[in-house]
């Protein structure tokens, strides 16, 4: 019995170094090291969350934000054999996180920004045409990442896949993009109109 452990703990020794060395990549950012890492724990991200989320757009951000956990986070990681284990609860907290966010929300009694305006009254027209224009100005000055990210997303409805691919950025890192632009320009446009 002991010769077989003996003889195995070679391989084990060389799971564990190629796992370290994938820990190292990620941490450092490795293009390769991202893409399969992804490939190989996004379904399990996406079951983890959907079990608490049920929007597809809820579970999208949550896993979101679990990739920049894990960007943040994986020169921390010692084993490699725990990283499953650490992005299922991580995108588990994550998702209960967005829960407890939606609850906070506080509903609004203002019922104006609920009713769309007749497309026949001018003034609406009018201040339509000024909300864009103020919305493009302060497109303008956030960061060069946020604003190609928002820029597209104003085009139309697009997957994060393609958004990913075409602006040639992790598609975890998106959502965070889109957070803080939207933070940004939030900040930006609400003393202007309110």
């Amino acid at each position: 019995m002991p010769a077989l452990a003996y003889a195995e703990a070679p391989a084990a020794a060389t799971d564990r170094d190629a796992g370290s060395r994938l820990l190292a990549d990620l941490a450092a950012g490795d293009d390769a090291a991202w893409q399969t890492t992804v490939r190989r724990y996004e379904r399990l991200l996406r079951s983890s969350a959907r079990g608490v989320l049920r929007s597809d757009a809820d579970v999208d951000e949550a896993v979101q934000r679990t990739w920049v956990l894990l960007l943040k986070n994986a020169a921390r990681i010692n084993d490699a054999a725990a990283l499953p284990g650490w992005l299922s609860t991580t995108a588990r907290r994550e998702a209960l996180a967005i829960v407890r966010a939606q609850q906070r929300a506080i509903p609004t009694e203002d019922l104006g920004a609920h009713i769309a305006p007749d497309d026949s009254d001018m003034a609406g027209g009018l201040m339509r045409l000024e909300l864009r224009s103020a919305l493009l100005r302060a497109v303008d000055t956030l960061p060069a990442t946020q604003r190609l990210v928002v820029q597209a997303m104003l085009r139309g409805e697009q997957s994060y896949d393609s958004l990913s691919q075409e602006l040639s950025m992790p598609r975890g890192s998106l959502g965070p993009l889109r957070g803080r632009a939207i933070k940004s320009l939030r900040a930006q446009l609400v003393p202007s109109f309110a």
